[in-house]
Protein backbone atom coordinates (compact mmCIF):
# COMPACT_ATOMS: atom_id res chain seq x y z
CA UNK A 1 0.00 0.00 0.00
CA UNK A 2 1.78 3.17 -0.92
CA UNK A 3 1.08 6.06 1.84
CA UNK A 4 -1.86 8.54 0.81
CA UNK A 5 -1.18 12.53 1.85
CA UNK A 6 -3.75 14.12 3.05
CA UNK A 7 -5.47 17.26 1.50
CA UNK A 8 -5.07 20.76 3.00
CA UNK A 9 -2.07 20.02 5.65
CA UNK A 10 0.53 22.74 5.28
CA UNK A 11 3.14 20.11 6.77
CA UNK A 12 2.38 17.01 3.96
CA UNK A 13 1.34 14.97 6.63
CA UNK A 14 0.96 10.71 5.74
CA UNK A 15 -2.42 9.56 7.17
CA UNK A 16 -2.36 6.04 7.06
CA UNK A 17 -1.99 2.72 8.94
CA UNK A 18 0.44 1.43 6.43
CA UNK A 19 3.37 0.02 8.50
CA UNK A 20 5.74 0.35 5.80
CA UNK A 21 5.46 4.20 6.29
CA UNK A 22 8.62 6.07 6.86
CA UNK A 23 6.96 8.80 8.45
CA UNK A 24 6.88 8.22 12.49
CA UNK A 25 3.36 9.98 12.33
CA UNK A 26 1.72 8.15 10.08
CA UNK A 27 -0.56 6.13 12.00
CA UNK A 28 -4.21 7.80 12.21
CA UNK A 29 -3.96 8.19 16.08
CA UNK A 30 -1.16 10.24 15.82
CA UNK A 31 -2.45 12.92 13.47
CA UNK A 32 -5.71 12.85 15.65
CA UNK A 33 -3.40 13.29 19.00
CA UNK A 34 -1.60 16.06 17.03
CA UNK A 35 -4.49 18.02 15.48
CA UNK A 36 -6.17 17.99 19.72
CA UNK A 37 -2.98 19.14 20.84
CA UNK A 38 -2.69 21.49 17.97
CA UNK A 39 -6.23 23.01 19.22
CA UNK A 40 -5.20 23.21 23.21
CA UNK A 41 -2.09 24.97 21.76
CA UNK A 42 -4.08 28.14 19.87
CA UNK A 43 -6.66 28.17 22.75
CA UNK A 44 -3.95 28.76 25.48
CA UNK A 45 -5.50 30.61 28.24
CA UNK A 46 -2.47 32.77 29.68
CA UNK A 47 -1.81 35.16 26.34
CA UNK A 48 1.01 35.62 23.70
CA UNK A 49 3.67 36.01 25.69
CA UNK A 50 3.91 33.45 28.31
CA UNK A 51 2.50 30.90 25.64
CA UNK A 52 5.65 31.37 24.25
CA UNK A 53 7.43 30.42 27.83
CA UNK A 54 5.08 27.92 28.09
CA UNK A 55 6.00 26.07 24.89
CA UNK A 56 7.22 22.45 26.14
CA UNK A 57 3.37 21.86 27.13
CA UNK A 58 3.19 21.30 23.50
CA UNK A 59 6.36 20.02 22.57
CA UNK A 60 6.11 16.56 20.33
CA UNK A 61 8.26 13.51 21.57
CA UNK A 62 9.76 13.27 18.20
CA UNK A 63 10.93 17.47 17.90
CA UNK A 64 12.32 16.73 21.32
CA UNK A 65 14.44 13.50 20.09
CA UNK A 66 15.87 15.82 17.07
CA UNK A 67 16.19 18.66 19.56
CA UNK A 68 19.12 16.38 21.34
CA UNK A 69 20.47 15.34 18.25
CA UNK A 70 21.18 18.79 17.24
CA UNK A 71 22.67 19.29 20.78
CA UNK A 72 24.34 16.58 20.26
CA UNK A 73 25.86 17.34 16.67
CA UNK A 74 26.15 21.21 18.54
CA UNK A 75 28.43 20.22 21.38
CA UNK A 76 30.71 17.95 19.07
CA UNK A 77 32.07 20.93 17.17
CA UNK A 78 32.24 23.87 19.99
CA UNK A 79 36.14 23.96 19.42
CA UNK A 80 35.52 23.92 15.49
CA UNK A 81 36.08 27.42 14.02
CA UNK A 82 33.46 27.87 11.11
CA UNK A 83 29.86 28.24 10.63
CA UNK A 84 26.37 26.08 10.74
CA UNK A 85 24.91 25.64 7.00
CA UNK A 86 21.50 24.31 7.13
CA UNK A 87 21.06 23.03 3.60
CA UNK A 88 16.93 22.52 2.95
CA UNK A 89 15.44 24.84 5.70
CA UNK A 90 11.46 25.12 4.86
CA UNK A 91 9.89 26.48 7.97
CA UNK A 92 12.80 27.24 9.96
CA UNK A 93 12.63 24.75 12.98
CA UNK A 94 16.05 23.51 12.77
CA UNK A 95 17.64 27.48 12.57
CA UNK A 96 15.72 28.75 15.48
CA UNK A 97 17.05 25.09 17.49
CA UNK A 98 20.95 26.08 16.42
CA UNK A 99 20.16 29.57 17.27
CA UNK A 100 18.84 28.70 20.82
CA UNK A 101 21.61 26.43 20.65
CA UNK A 102 24.38 29.12 20.15
CA UNK A 103 23.04 31.38 22.54
CA UNK A 104 22.84 28.28 25.23
CA UNK A 105 26.59 26.90 24.62
CA UNK A 106 29.06 29.62 23.13
CA UNK A 107 26.74 33.24 23.37
CA UNK A 108 29.91 35.41 22.87
CA UNK A 109 30.71 33.33 19.81
CA UNK A 110 29.79 35.99 17.43
CA UNK A 111 31.54 34.38 14.49
CA UNK A 112 29.31 31.15 14.49
CA UNK A 113 26.81 32.42 11.85
CA UNK A 114 23.73 30.36 10.92
CA UNK A 115 22.77 30.42 7.12
CA UNK A 116 19.91 28.93 5.56
CA UNK A 117 19.43 27.76 2.00
CA UNK A 118 16.06 26.52 0.52
CA UNK A 119 14.20 27.52 -2.47
CA UNK A 120 11.03 27.79 -0.31
CA UNK A 121 8.75 27.28 -3.06
CA UNK A 122 9.22 23.17 -3.30
CA UNK A 123 12.00 21.05 -5.08
CA UNK A 124 13.58 22.75 -8.04
CA UNK A 125 13.90 19.41 -9.78
CA UNK A 126 13.94 15.67 -9.60
CA UNK A 127 15.78 13.13 -11.09
CA UNK A 128 15.64 9.78 -11.80
CA UNK A 129 17.99 8.78 -8.77
CA UNK A 130 15.29 10.21 -6.25
CA UNK A 131 13.18 7.42 -7.10
CA UNK A 132 8.83 7.75 -7.19
CA UNK A 133 8.10 8.63 -3.61
CA UNK A 134 4.84 10.86 -4.21
CA UNK A 135 5.85 13.44 -2.09
CA UNK A 136 8.95 13.89 -5.06
CA UNK A 137 7.57 16.00 -7.55
CA UNK A 138 8.63 19.66 -8.81
CA UNK A 139 7.36 21.88 -6.02
CA UNK A 140 7.06 19.49 -3.67
CA UNK A 141 7.26 20.67 0.18
CA UNK A 142 6.93 24.19 -0.93
CA UNK A 143 6.47 26.68 2.12
CA UNK A 144 4.93 29.71 -0.18
CA UNK A 145 7.08 32.36 -2.14
CA UNK A 146 7.60 34.84 0.43
CA UNK A 147 8.01 32.45 3.24
CA UNK A 148 11.86 33.51 3.80
CA UNK A 149 10.57 37.00 4.93
CA UNK A 150 8.39 35.81 7.24
CA UNK A 151 11.75 33.59 8.50
CA UNK A 152 13.95 36.47 8.48
CA UNK A 153 11.72 38.40 10.75
CA UNK A 154 11.36 35.83 13.23
CA UNK A 155 15.26 35.12 13.63
CA UNK A 156 15.55 39.22 14.24
CA UNK A 157 13.59 38.73 16.90
CA UNK A 158 15.00 36.28 18.57
CA UNK A 159 18.93 37.82 18.02
CA UNK A 160 17.37 40.12 20.55
CA UNK A 161 17.42 38.16 23.55
CA UNK A 162 21.31 37.09 22.74
CA UNK A 163 24.65 39.03 22.91
CA UNK A 164 26.12 41.06 20.39
CA UNK A 165 22.25 41.66 18.85
CA UNK A 166 23.56 44.34 16.67
CA UNK A 167 25.45 41.75 14.50
CA UNK A 168 23.50 39.63 12.36
CA UNK A 169 24.38 36.40 12.95
CA UNK A 170 22.27 34.86 10.94
CA UNK A 171 21.59 34.69 6.60
CA UNK A 172 18.73 33.06 5.00
CA UNK A 173 19.38 32.87 0.72
CA UNK A 174 17.00 31.73 -0.89
CA UNK A 175 17.41 29.92 -4.63
CA UNK A 176 18.08 26.56 -5.82
CA UNK A 177 20.87 25.71 -3.87
CA UNK A 178 22.84 23.65 -6.46
CA UNK A 179 23.44 27.73 -7.72
CA UNK A 180 23.16 29.77 -4.23
CA UNK A 181 25.64 27.68 -2.29
CA UNK A 182 28.65 27.52 -4.77
CA UNK A 183 28.17 31.44 -5.71
CA UNK A 184 27.53 32.48 -1.76
CA UNK A 185 31.43 30.61 -1.19
CA UNK A 186 32.71 32.47 -4.05
CA UNK A 187 31.41 35.41 -2.63
CA UNK A 188 32.50 34.60 1.15
CA UNK A 189 35.65 32.81 0.31
CA UNK A 190 36.54 32.94 4.04
CA UNK A 191 34.03 30.79 4.94
CA UNK A 192 35.28 27.66 7.19
CA UNK A 193 31.95 25.38 7.85
CA UNK A 194 31.95 23.23 10.91
CA UNK A 195 28.74 21.74 10.57
CA UNK A 196 26.20 21.65 7.58
CA UNK A 197 23.38 19.91 8.15
CA UNK A 198 21.50 18.45 4.82
CA UNK A 199 17.93 18.14 4.44
CA UNK A 200 17.50 18.47 0.83
CA UNK A 201 15.52 14.74 0.63
CA UNK A 202 16.66 14.98 -3.18
CA UNK A 203 19.67 13.81 -5.04
CA UNK A 204 21.03 16.84 -7.02
CA UNK A 205 21.15 20.43 -4.58
CA UNK A 206 22.99 17.41 -1.79
CA UNK A 207 25.27 16.24 -5.36
CA UNK A 208 25.99 19.81 -5.89
CA UNK A 209 26.43 20.91 -2.29
CA UNK A 210 28.45 18.33 -1.11
CA UNK A 211 30.89 19.16 -4.04
CA UNK A 212 31.04 23.00 -3.06
CA UNK A 213 31.28 22.44 0.43
CA UNK A 214 34.85 19.98 0.61
CA UNK A 215 37.35 23.17 0.29
CA UNK A 216 35.53 24.65 3.23
CA UNK A 217 35.85 21.88 5.53
CA UNK A 218 38.10 21.28 8.35
CA UNK A 219 39.17 18.41 10.90
CA UNK A 220 36.44 17.88 13.05
CA UNK A 221 33.69 19.41 10.35
CA UNK A 222 30.28 17.57 10.80
CA UNK A 223 28.47 16.53 7.91
CA UNK A 224 24.98 15.59 8.90
CA UNK A 225 22.20 14.14 7.00
CA UNK A 226 18.25 13.80 6.93
CA UNK A 227 17.65 11.06 4.86
CA UNK A 228 20.31 8.62 4.55
CA UNK A 229 19.33 4.97 3.84
CA UNK A 230 15.46 6.30 3.58
CA UNK A 231 13.91 4.39 1.14
CA UNK A 232 11.12 7.14 0.63
CA UNK A 233 13.86 9.93 -0.64
CA UNK A 234 17.11 7.56 -1.74
CA UNK A 235 18.68 10.19 -4.04
CA UNK A 236 20.42 11.70 -0.71
CA UNK A 237 22.35 8.53 -0.53
CA UNK A 238 23.20 8.19 -3.89
CA UNK A 239 24.65 11.59 -3.83
CA UNK A 240 27.07 10.78 -0.89
CA UNK A 241 28.15 7.81 -1.87
CA UNK A 242 28.98 9.45 -5.56
CA UNK A 243 30.94 12.25 -3.79
CA UNK A 244 32.36 11.25 -0.28
CA UNK A 245 31.90 7.43 -0.68
CA UNK A 246 29.78 4.89 1.70
CA UNK A 247 33.07 3.21 3.21
CA UNK A 248 35.48 6.67 3.26
CA UNK A 249 33.74 7.98 6.42
CA UNK A 250 31.72 6.46 9.36
CA UNK A 251 28.33 6.94 9.20
CA UNK A 252 26.98 7.48 12.42
CA UNK A 253 23.63 7.72 14.47
CA UNK A 254 22.90 8.80 17.74
CA UNK A 255 22.11 5.92 20.02
CA UNK A 256 19.39 5.68 22.45
CA UNK A 257 17.73 9.21 22.04
CA UNK A 258 18.58 9.85 18.29
CA UNK A 259 15.53 10.04 15.80
CA UNK A 260 15.32 7.22 13.03
CA UNK A 261 17.24 8.77 9.97
CA UNK A 262 19.37 11.37 10.87
CA UNK A 263 22.73 10.33 10.57
CA UNK A 264 26.34 12.20 10.50
CA UNK A 265 29.60 11.94 9.87
CA UNK A 266 33.00 13.98 11.11
CA UNK A 267 35.89 14.66 8.96
CA UNK A 268 38.67 13.65 10.04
Amino acid sequence: MTPQPTTGHADDRVVTNDLQSMDIRAANRFIEAEDRLGALAKNFPAGDREALHQAPLFLLPHVVRRLLFLDAMYRQILPVHGVIMELGVRFGRDLAMFDALRTVHEPLNYGRKIIGFDTFTGFPSVAEEDGDYELVEVGGLHTGDDYDDYLRAVLAEREQMAPYEHMRKFEIVKGDASVTVPTYLADNPHTIVALAYFDFDIYAPTRDCLQALRPHLTKGSILAFDELNCPDFPGETVAVREVLGLDTYAIQRLPGIGPGMPSYLVIE
